[in-house]
């Protein structure tokens, strides 16, 4: 297919990208965008780790074209929130070191900020099934829902 120019609203920002519109989402915020919260995990769609946010919905990245991606909004890690202010699914992700290799962690927090656009204040089943079809080869497993169950305001920070 041949390529053209596309307009994508990434992190509020309006980008023209040349690239073929069946061009996976995913290769251009990585390789154009040089945004590399999204990773590559199973090109598949089935792995979560180029998770995003597309108007407010997660979204494999990686099995969609960008071509579906015009007029809509679309948000990455980077997005969420800076070094300096983290959103608050990124503090709880940090507060409860729900991270060993990092790999999945991209998936597992935008899965989360998607689960609370819909439902603030999800019970445990809830974030349980919300989580469950992004893979941590780790074993994060239970850091990773505390920190989901924290964002959603169910755990209390701890004292300093």
């Amino acid at each position: 297919m041949t390529q053209s120019t596309i307009r994508l609203t990434v992190n509020g920002r309006i980008h023209d990208v040349d690239a073929a519109p069946d061009t996976a989402l995913l290769y251009v915020l990585r390789n154009d965008l040089e945004l590399n919260g999204p990773k590559y995990g199973c090109g598949l769609g089935e792995c979560g780790a180029c998770a995003v946010l597309i108007d407010g919905v997660a979204a494999r990245s990686c099995v969609i074209p960008i071509a579906g991606c015009v007029g809509r909004d679309i948000v990455t890690l980077e997005g969420l929130g800076s070094r300096d202010r983290p959103d608050p699914v990124q503090q709880a992700f940090i507060a409860e070191q729900a991270a060993q290799c990092g790999y999945c962690l991209n998936g597992m927090i935008i899965s989360t900020k998607a689960l609370l656009n819909r439902t603030p204040h999800p019970t445990e089943a809830e974030v349980m099934e919300a989580l469950h079809y992004n893979l941590c080869r780790c074993g994060a497993h239970i850091e990773i829902m505390r920190a989901a169950m924290r964002a959603a305001g169910h755990l209390a920070e701890a004292a300093d």
